[in-house]
């Protein structure tokens, strides 16, 4: 018996999940890179103003990458055309928007900002742009 060579994909749609798949093996290599820097960081430094701003970055690159998966993750479980049509762009936009809002209640923990009220409408205003951000995708016309 002599297995299929092609793809159950159109070609487009199969160039579309190599990208997302990409995509999210970067996403590995970023949450190892940011981990692994984040605990170098944390044990052989002094919390000066730079390394501060290290912090924040690599907090949030390693959130970043470890969120990637899972959002591809949960668009493949739930999304109604199993995530065969979805930009690999948007899976590391709405990655980083996990990794922005840990970075932002990290920093709005240092002067005692960050409150549960506080974070849940930070999260529910990072939501509704990426919300209008896919909503807009979705009005453009793109001929096929």
């Amino acid at each position: 018996m002599v297995a299929p060579t092609e793809s159950s994909f159109p070609p487009r749609f199969d160039s579309i999940y190599r990208a997302q798949i990409s995509a999210v093996s970067a996403g590995v290599l970023l949450a190892v890179g940011g981990w692994s820097g984040l605990i170098w960081l944390l044990s052989n430094a002094l919390p000066t103003v730079p390394n501060r701003w290290a912090f924040y970055g690599l907090v949030h690159v390693a959130l970043t990458g470890t969120a990637l998966p899972f959002v591809h993750l949960l668009h493949k479980r739930f999304s109604r055309e199993h995530a065969v049509t979805l930009e690999p762009g948007v899976l590391v936009r709405q990655a980083n928007w996990v990794g922005l809002f840990g970075a932002a209640c990290i920093w709005l923990r240092i002067p005692r900002l960050l409150s549960l009220p506080m974070a849940i409408v930070l999260m529910i205003a990072l939501i509704i742009i990426e919300s209008l951000l896919r909503l807009r995708e979705r009005m453009q016309w793109r001929p096929e």
